[in-house]
């Protein structure tokens, strides 16, 4: 049963692909191989400027403007990339989510919106 807290947020974290398919060597589409899906769950559009991804270590993703339609998914690339109806990118050169456990929480500002946490080795995403 969701928390009050978890059902108040229209924007929820949907999915973490947290191993990316093959060997993790570092190429760019290796790092995008590994993503956060966010899910709008409303039934209107929703400005996302603002909202904030982080993992267990500090790492945090901030995003610029991008507007999700209701009802929509957007896919938080960990690598570098052009932003495009459901994909946005983070940038990094190298992983951020571990292959093994972590937690990936969304802010909307400083203002805890949602998490989803994973600790296995046995399938390469979560499903939150």
């Amino acid at each position: 049963m969701p928390s009050q807290a978890h059902a108040a947020s229209a924007i929820q974290v949907h999915k973490v692909h947290y191993d990316s398919p093959g060997s993790d060597r570092g190429g760019n589409s290796s790092i995008n191989g590994e993503y956060v899906e966010l899910k709008n769950t409303s039934r209107s559009a929703i400005e996302l400027r603002g909202y904030r991804i982080k993992d267990q270590s500090g790492h945090w993703y901030t995003f610029p403007s991008y507007r999700i339609g209701a009802g929509k998914t957007v896919k938080v690339h960990t690598g570098k990339g052009s932003t495009s109806a459901g994909h946005v990118y983070q940038g990094r050169g190298w992983y951020v989510w571990n292959n093994d456990k972590d937690t990936a929480t969304l802010y909307k500002g400083s203002s805890w919106a949602d998490s989803c946490a994973y600790n296995s080795t046995k399938v390469d995403y979560k499903m939150c």
